[in-house]
């Protein structure tokens, strides 16, 4: 460290130092360190910003950058606007991003609007997104992003309910709009009332279809290209109350170069009307891959508020997720009866109960888990659903009842670390207690991955009868079962 800096102050191999102490004070010390030996330096730095050598002045401006060097914000953007070598400005603009520059906001602003409108050719394209991407983000970093009102109701939107692949006929049917139609991500529907549209439970989220020409390529030019000439910007104008900018946000599993080549791309083709901002977004643009290496887009607008789970306060990482609850008791409704008395053995936080009792009403709902965690959140949810369900910190092989229930729902615990010959006996076990607890016509309302254990000791005991067997996630093997108990 001594020594780079001393080969700086004596300005010896000034562009190979510069890049050399960057890579030193990444660590936090090291950065402290430098400071004290650059104490009383800075006219030093800034005139490595005035070096004949590019490269040796976009090291300088860096640097000043992670040394957090608010004291030359002015310095560093006076060098920016002398910069005559495009692959060097956006280096200033990062530097200005880790420095204190909110005086500077008036002119950057000023410079965003000049490169919205500048002639774009393919020489300086990449420069040009670059330096506007740079400037954005200091602009939202002061500024925030402005938020905008959606229009709920009046408007015409085409929808895509994503869902369970293989239940989409189920959702499908609780749409209480005529123009649906199947699709391979969920069902499409159009409706001007999206309110009654949120009103179904069973899908897991609502995209808006983007119309381009075509599949977007992997090409990041070409495809942002597309976007601009599809009706993405227009559906957002008649979805909101406020006009642009958009800020958003890329959703997908294409790999983060192609991600970034196009939040630059759209920032370009939209000038200004739509902004990258990562962090704090109104719009998602979200990727889904095909088979031919195309990708299908669409878009989600975080500002349309979904509040059909809001109760949903706690989760735990296994907790299953509310549309997969909501899906499950739709499947299994016409073996619930009202005013059943019910219990979940394996509560977790209890969405799967939640759900239950929000499909079809219950007169007394039971529930056990062994994590005491769990019981706790599951009581807060219950309490924000206003669902009334007795929680119980107890393992349910111990659990001991004055009478029995009606209906046992849960979603079976997974084998982790459990052996095949210890998951088949937990499953015996299973069956046991719930004839003790099941009153005779009772049923069990089972999600498993285990169809194997759960065919076996129905196949061995008389007293169980399979009623319904309905595979939910065929990648997984997860099935629901509806079971009937008879005494």
């Amino acid at each position: 460290m001594k020594e780079i800096i001393g080969n700086l102050l004596k300005k010896e191999n000034v562009r190979q130092n510069l890049s050399s102490l960057r890579q030193e004070i990444k660590d936090e010390n090291a950065l402290a360190e430098a400071l004290k030996l650059l104490a009383g330096e800075d006219e030093l730095l800034v005139s490595f910003m005035g070096a004949d050598d590019a490269k040796t002045r976009k090291n300088a401006a860096l640097l000043i950058g992670d040394l957090h060097m608010s004291q030359l914000s002015d310095e560093v953007f006076k060098a920016y606007e002398a910069e005559q070598m495009r692959f060097v400005k956006g280096s200033y603009l990062a530097a200005l991003s880790q420095l204190d520059c909110k005086e500077l906001l008036p002119q950057l602003m000023e410079r965003a609007k000049e490169l919205e409108h500048m002639t774009v050719t393919a020489e300086n394209r990449k420069h040009i997104e670059e330096e506007l991407n740079e400037i954005n983000k200091i602009l939202i970093k002061y500024n925030g992003i402005k938020h905008h009102t959606p229009v709920l109701e009046g408007v015409k939107a085409e929808l895509l309910l994503m869902t369970n692949r293989l239940h989409r006929e189920v959702v499908r049917r609780q749409i209480p709009v005529k123009d649906t139609k199947l699709h391979p991500l969920g069902v499409l529907v159009k409706t001007d009332n999206i309110p009654l549209i949120m009103q179904v439970r069973t899908f897991r989220k609502m995209y808006f279809t983007i119309h381009a020409a075509s599949l977007l390529p992997k090409d990041a030019q070409e495809a942002a290209g597309l976007l601009a000439e599809s009706d993405m910007y227009d559906i957002l104008r008649r979805m909101h109350r406020e006009g642009g900018p958009f800020y958003y946000r890329i959703e997908s599993t294409a790999d983060a170069v192609y991600q970034s080549r196009l939040a630059k791309a759209i920032d370009m083709h939209f000038a200004g009307r739509m902004i990258n901002s990562p962090n704090d977004y109104d719009v998602v643009i979200k990727l889904i891959p095909t088979k031919n290496d195309n990708y299908f887009v669409c878009m989600r607008l975080c500002s349309i508020q979904d509040n059909r789970f809001a109760y949903r306060k706690n989760v735990l990482p296994t907790s299953m997720h509310p549309s997969q609850a909501a899906l499950i008791v739709s499947l299994a409704k016409p073996y619930l009866k009202e005013t059943a008395q019910i219990m979940d053995p394996f509560c977790g936080v209890g969405t799967l109960l939640i759900e239950r009792a929000h499909l079809v009403p219950a007169r007394e709902i039971y529930a056990t888990d062994t994590y005491g965690d769990a019981i706790t959140m599951g009581r807060e949810n219950a309490a924000f659903a206003k669902t009334r369900i007795n929680f119980i910190h107890r393992d349910f092989f111990d659990f001991r009842h004055d009478y029995k229930f009606d209906e046992l729902i849960t979603d079976m615990p997974v084998r982790n670390r459990q052996t095949k010959a210890e998951m088949e006996l937990f499953y015996e076990r299973f069956f046991d207690k719930a004839a003790e607890h099941l009153v005779s016509g009772g049923i069990i309302v089972m999600y498993s991955n285990e169809i194997g254990f759960v065919k076996k000791q129905i196949r061995l005991r008389v007293e169980y009868r399979l009623l319904q067997e309905t595979c939910i996630l065929d990648k997984n093997d997860f099935y629901l079962f509806v079971i009937r108990y008879e005494d």
